[in-house]
């Protein structure tokens, strides 16, 4: 009987797969809906077009995304509608319900249905958060034909798989003023992420005002801070988005900023603290032995945790190497009084105390998973960004935070910053297959995209989170079974453009440092370059080369490439597929991208070269070259060896660095020259 069931589920579930697959041929929805049935019918959009929400409790939330949504609305399809602001009547086009306000906690609920029928459109929610996830969908099913826009027709029943859905920024390494912050957070609630986490401080500064101790911003910040009112700004802009702001404070480590300013606090006595300039982790650590560690914490937790109404409060606590606790005498005899065996113990120690000034001021403790030892309560948050290769158990930090106890949340996985494929990042599931009990299970609290700043400046922090965060944020909402990367990818391209709608800067701000590295010329060759190239990934940028510091210029060609070069994705893609299944509309296409790019060189010749171009000019003579034989090879269905060894020759050569950045045909191009060896090669 229970085989029969099995077989059943397994039947049912496999048709919902295909019938999500199929659907998503029609819908760019992102992230996917937990339901979703289609009709014939379709809402055409006009300038009667009205919003009316109906419900007892407090509309302001909804009235405002509302609003924006009839803004998002009437400039995507250029209809004039007559109402642009939602209406006070019993019967509109688009009815809101909800139930109740949201509190925005981890136990708040975003469900909502939407039905588009030809005549009406219906949203409910229990809350009103849930309303604003209602819009977002809806807004994703415009549709047109050559003669109007519409709605498509459809019925929704939609809810998160995670109640912890979010995005990090990092505002110390690199300052990020408060247009860079709404204008994405804008963007998250447009995918239903529902946690900022705001990194507020690091070795490069102390990004918050400090009333209590002015000298943090005013020494440790080189003038780039957050006034406390601009942050109630943020939280208060967030909140209407339906998002959480969680603030963190990294300590005992990643403390020089901090150190510059009160350098009493510090474990080594008579050391020149000053704010790094440079990438990396660093030996300042506040002393833990030290009363007034304690108290100077509990002053500045008590000023600083009201701006943020939420229940965490992130406390960092990672990558302390204890370089100075190791030379500090006095810390070394304190550790040997209280039987504290290692470092870890003695940090352990200050995250417990840490914790109950936490819990004074009503707020739980949130750390990175190096604060998960034996003695550490379980009141914690561990926040897993380490993965099994660090010596962990199966499932990394997360799921052995989970079994032992701890509410935890996953990044391991989602640090965008490494300049990894949107593939990557898809391929990871917060859980995995690892078997875990109900309570486990929910302990799992959710996952957050990790956006460190080192080499991200306003000019491009959008190209780094965006549109990767999107798919990212697909895994932390829909099922684990809606995973088809290729769907996914069709998906993406369409909410990649419309990110544009809300400011977000990831396309325009490209062609902007293009031109500035060109001298306003024709911009073709270099172009067509970055987007064949992509940054160096996992951190390899600043290894090896020139090493970047925090005032070095981010408007070189590595800063115009992305993650998931345009023009490398599909020719991969093609080239891969002509290796097994090689068809004469695949080699087309192949050899259109290899006609494109054997031109490269001529418009590169056109434009006067200076220090930022120069560099590229044997990247582009090397590519053209090899895109000419390639595509001659293919066209006349010939190859000779002399030609095979000058492909080898100039594939060894594409194969190295430009400029921070790596060629990402390179594969691809060696593939096809071993294709072309084994089918053209002329004895």
């Amino acid at each position: 009987m229970k085989k029969i069931i099995a077989s059943l589920f397994f039947i049912g579930f496999s048709i919902v797969l295909s019938s999500q697959n199929e659907l998503a041929k029609t819908y760019n929805l992102m992230p996917w809906p937990k339901q979703i049935e289609e009709s014939n019918e379709a809402f055409l959009i006009d300038k009667n077009l009205s919003i009316a929400i109906h419900s007892l409790h407090d509309q302001a939330r909804v009235r405002k995304a509302a609003t924006k949504f009839l803004r998002r609305l009437s400039n995507r399809t250029g209809v004039f509608i007559d109402n642009g602001f939602p209406v006070e009547t019993a019967s509109a086009s688009i009815e809101i319900h909800f139930d109740r306000n949201s509190d925005l906690t981890i136990h708040a609920d975003e469900s909502y249905s939407l039905i588009v029928k030809e005549t009406k459109i219906k949203i409910h929610a229990k809350s009103d958060v849930g309303a604003l996830r209602g819009l977002e969908t809806l807004l994703q099913l415009v549709a047109h034909n050559e003669t109007n826009y519409f709605f498509h027709g459809v019925a929704i029943d939609d809810a998160p798989r995670f109640v912890w859905r979010g995005l990090m920024i990092d505002a110390a390494r690199h300052f990020q003023p408060i247009a860079v912050l709404k204008r994405n957070l804008d963007a998250m609630a447009s995918v239903k992420l529902n946690v900022f986490h705001w990194h507020l401080t690091d070795d490069q500064g102390f990004r918050i005002e400090s009333k209590v101790y002015p000298k943090l911003h005013e020494l440790a910040s080189d003038g780039l801070y957050y006034t406390q009112d601009q942050i109630k700004d943020i939280v208060a802009y967030a909140y209407d988005l339906g998002i959480r702001v969680i603030p963190e404070i990294d300590v005992p480590g990643h403390a020089s900023a901090i150190l510059t300013a009160y350098p009493e606090y510090g474990s080594k006595d008579n050391y020149e603290y000053s704010i790094e300039r440079f990438s990396g982790v660093f030996d300042p650590t506040l002393n833990p032995t030290k009363e007034s560690t304690y108290l100077f914490l509990d002053a500045l937790f008590s000023e600083i945790a009201p701006l943020f109404p939420d229940d965490y409060f992130h406390i960092g606590g990672d990558e302390n190497e204890g370089k100075h606790w190791n030379e500090n005498k006095e810390i070394k005899v304190f550790k040997e009084k209280l039987n504290l065996k290692t470092n870890h113990d003695l940090q352990t120690y200050f995250n417990i105390r840490l914790e109950k000034i936490l819990k004074k001021l009503d707020k739980k403790l949130m750390g990175w998973d190096e604060i998960m030892t034996p003695t550490m309560p379980t009141t914690a948050v561990i926040h897993s960004w380490r993965g099994e290769n660090e010596g962990l158990p199966k499932g990394g930090s997360l799921i052995s935070a989970a079994k032992k106890g701890y509410q935890t949340v996953l990044s391991n996985g989602y640090y965008i910053d490494r300049m990894l494929s949107v593939e990557h990042h898809y391929s990871v599931d917060p859980i995995g297959t690892i078997e875990l009990s109900s309570e486990e299970r929910k302990r799992i609290l959710g996952g957050e995209a990790t956006m460190w700043s080192e080499l991200t400046t306003p000019l491009v922090i959008d190209s780094r989170i965006w549109p990767r965060t999107a798919a990212i944020a697909e895994r932390f909402w829909s099922s684990k079974e809606v995973n088809n990367v290729d769907s996914m990818l069709k998906r993406l391209s369409d909410v990649n453009k419309k990110l544009e709608e809300l400011g977000i800067t990831h396309i325009k701000n490209r062609a902007v440092i293009l031109r500035n590295i060109n001298n306003n010329q024709d911009n073709t060759a270099l172009e067509t370059l970055s987007k064949l190239c992509e940054p160096l990934k996992m951190y390899s940028r600043n290894a090896g080369g020139t090493e970047y510091k925090t005032f070095s210029p981010f408007t070189m060609f590595a800063d115009a490439c992305v993650a998931d070069a345009e023009y490398a994705v599909p020719f991969n893609k093609n080239v891969a597929s002509l290796m097994t299944n090689a068809t004469k509309d695949i080699e087309n296409l192949i050899k259109n991208d290899l006609k494109k790019w054997s031109e490269i060189q001529e418009h590169f010749l056109k434009t006067d070269k200076n220090p930022n171009t120069k560099p590229l000019e044997s990247l582009s003579k090397n590519l053209s070259s090899c895109s000419k034989l390639l595509l001659n090879a293919l066209s006349t269905k010939k190859i000779t060896q002399i030609d095979l060894d000058k492909l080898e020759f100039l594939l060894t050569r594409l194969e190295a660095p430009f400029l921070d950045t790596e060629l990402a045909i390179v594969s691809a191009l060696n593939q096809l020259s071993t294709y072309c060896e084994i089918t053209f090669l002329v004895k």
